[in-house]
């Protein structure tokens, strides 16, 4: 993909405002994207927007397919007659600081129990020949995804603890499932409609305005998941379905343990056998939902860590090989262009770096990592060459002002000594590190909002080694000021980052 030099701004829809408690695709998205607009910026980018699963992670997902029914925008669905217009409008006091995920979940989908009855009573028939061409279109993840929801509704378990019947689908026992759960089959599907609808039509508009979604896709899926339950031959599983080794990272500066991130790994040698075709149908999904993409842990296909699914740390695994050029040839050959970012963050070896610049993919550098003293630290923006994407910090990092306050005084004065200053403010930082990144010579600048508001550690959205406690942050209407956005496009100007078709016009701002 032939990028353009410009910026955008890393924010998950779930950060937004609004009165339901959680960020979702309704009026204050399409507010965002006017800001985004008026700031110069070109790209919206987002975390994985699939249906979160265990501690709320849009990383560990039920499905690597499916939208999160709680982006759904209930004051559209309302005027369309698909839920209860008094309950939404008699919704809880919510916080507009953080998402209460308990209490969200249980009354959002409490709303949008019936919206299948009431679609097939209300919606107007454009609406629902549109949805039988999206069934028609989805069908290879769609039928097993609705089942596989219905049945956590039935069962409220991990499928592993299903009945051995349908937890190895037998097909008796499917069909006698599909039939008994018909109705939350159907409800299922049809919030999947429903969020592809309202996705579709809010990319639409970003497009529209010229801003393009940057979205994500994690190597490895969740083992809660139906892909998994669905397609067992292509992961390490015992008979009962469980993993017999896990996905992680080895022990390094940062952990002495490693990670054991605990997700199945694929059996890649069984996925070559029909061209990958599992990986395929999700790239291609994939590039329908957003413009570029972000591929997560893209290390993992050159060597991956494999991780004894007994072990309790990261520590006894090892490298195996992964597809490498072989599999991203056959995307290159189903699929066309691919439009992908390479997120090559951690140890990355010579063999990573081959991986990705012999398919031509931007990798990524974030400032936070630059300063350890290192002469040729790659974070560094003098080592850039353009074919890259910089970060101030990503969503795994503390916010840039969160970050330079836990920094002692030594750390403190390497950045002071690369950035030409012999003190600076702790609220001048996050300025200063954003102006670094736009002036460097990567194509492609992001910064977090949280960032651009200067805000401290509370406002973090994910901390990896914690359980609990993540991906809830959200902010104010009222945080979005026209000097913020005067001083983004006076950036995306000075350091020729905005869009081609709009005025390079120079406005004055401070740090």
């Amino acid at each position: 993909m032939d990028l353009q030099r410009s910026s955008g701004v890393l924010l998950h829809p779930t950060s937004l405002p609004g009165p339901y408690g959680i960020g979702d695709l309704g009026e204050n998205a399409y507010w965002f994207v006017d800001f985004l607009v008026d700031s110069g910026q070109q790209w919206w980018q987002v975390m994985p927007v699939g249906t979160t699963g265990y501690g709320d992670s849009p990383y560990q997902s039920f499905s690597a397919f499916a939208g999160n029914p709680l982006l759904l925008d209930l004051d559209a669905l309302s005027e369309q007659g698909l839920v209860d217009v008094e309950a939404v409008a008699d919704h809880p006091q919510f916080s507009d600081e953080q998402v209460d995920f308990g209490a969200v979940i249980a009354w959002k989908m409490s709303i949008l129990h019936d919206v299948h009855q009431r679609f097939s009573e209300s919606a107007d028939e454009g609406l629902k020949t549109e949805y039988l061409t999206f069934l028609d279109h989805n069908r290879f993840w769609l039928e097993d995804f609705a089942l596989f929801m219905a049945l956590k509704d039935e069962f409220k378990s991990a499928w592993v603890a299903w009945p051995e019947a349908i937890r190895d689908r037998q097909p008796q026992a499917v069909a006698q499932y599909s039939d008994k759960l018909a109705d939350a089959v159907r409800r299922h599907r049809m919030l999947q409609f429903l969020f592809a609808h309202q996705w579709q039509k809010l990319k639409s508009y970003a497009n529209d305005q010229g801003v393009s979604i940057f979205g994500d896709v994690p190597i490895f899926v969740a083992h809660d998941s139906a892909d998994v339950w669905a397609q067992r031959d292509l992961f390490f599983l015992d008979e009962t379905g469980n993993p017999t080794v896990v996905a992680g990272v080895p022990p390094d500066y940062f952990s002495a343990t490693g990670q054991r991130w605990g997700n199945p790994l694929y059996r890649w040698d069984r996925m070559a056998q029909d061209g990958y075709r599992w990986w395929a149908a999700r790239l291609r999904h994939a590039f329908t939902l957003y413009d570029l993409v972000r591929l997560d842990h893209f290390r993992g296909f050159a060597a991956y860590w494999a991780i004894p699914a007994e072990e309790e740390t990261a520590v006894e695994g090892r490298w195996v090989a992964g597809p490498g050029a072989n599999f991203f040839d056959a995307m290159e050959a189903q699929l066309g262009e691919l439009p992908i970012v390479a997120e090559d963050l951690g140890v990355i070896t010579p063999d990573v770096e081959a991986l990705r610049d012999d398919f031509g993919f931007p990798g990524m550098k974030v400032l936070q990592f630059a300063f350890d003293g290192k002469t040729k630290n790659v974070h560094l923006p003098h080592w850039y060459t353009p074919n890259a994407v910089v970060y101030t910090g990503t969503h795994d990092n503390d916010t840039t002002r969160g970050w330079w306050d836990t920094l002692d005084f030594a750390a403190q004065h390497e950045v002071l000594r690369y950035l030409g200053r012999h003190h600076l403010p702790p609220m001048r930082i996050g300025p200063q590190l954003i102006r670094q990144a736009m002036r460097s010579v990567a194509v492609l600048a992001v910064t977090p909002l949280q960032d651009i508001l200067n805000l401290g550690s509370a406002a973090r959205m994910n901390t990896p080694s914690a359980a609990a406690g993540n991906w809830q942050w959200r902010f104010k209407h009222a945080a979005l000021t026209g000097h913020l956005s005067r001083w983004l496009h006076h950036m995306c100007s000075l350091y020729g980052r905005l869009p081609e078709s709009e005025e390079s016009g120079m406005v004055e701002a401070d740090d």
